[in-house]
């Protein structure tokens, strides 16, 4: 019978120190996960129809007034945007209404061909002087005015 224990009391001795390790990494290790998330709005050119291509001569193209505008607007009410100037982006609002983004310096709007790209804000806003608007390319030009347009007399 002892010699039974005394290979046990070996075999036990060797396994003793693998199993009192703890599980995990070892102590002083750290580890550290971080998640990321970024959303982007893409809001669609706007397509532009087959008479207004080629007007008619009685069809008289609209010309729009810069007013006053708000100093935010919701994102989700935008739907669609449209180049009219080389500094600006046309956005048209849900309900038919429209806003002109003006842009920073040195952002021609022509980059713009196949719509804007806005970074979703906690807030759900595109506001002046904090947001900015993105090409499919990347570039991001800063807003600096967003006017209301209505139909000149």
């Amino acid at each position: 019978m002892s010699s039974f224990v005394l290979p046990a009391a070996l075999m036990l001795a060797l396994v003793a120190p693998g199993a009192a390790a703890p599980l995990g990494p070892p102590a002083g290790i750290w580890q550290q996960l971080t998640i990321r998330q970024r959303i982007v709005v893409r809001v669609p050119r706007m397509p532009v129809p087959a008479e207004a291509r080629m007007p008619a001569a009685d069809i008289r193209p609209i010309r729009w007034e810069e007013k006053n505008g708000p100093k935010c607007i919701a994102v989700e009410t935008l739907a669609a945007a449209t180049i009219t100037e080389s500094d600006s982006v046309d956005l048209v609002v849900r309900g038919g209404s429209r806003l002109r983004a003006k842009l920073g310096d040195n952002c021609p709007a022509l980059d713009f061909y196949s719509g804007v790209y806005l970074k979703r804000t906690s807030d759900g806003k595109l506001c002046v002087r904090r947001d900015s608007i993105r090409s499919r390319s990347g570039d991001a030009c800063p807003i600096v005015a967003l006017k209301r347009l209505v139909p000149a007399r």
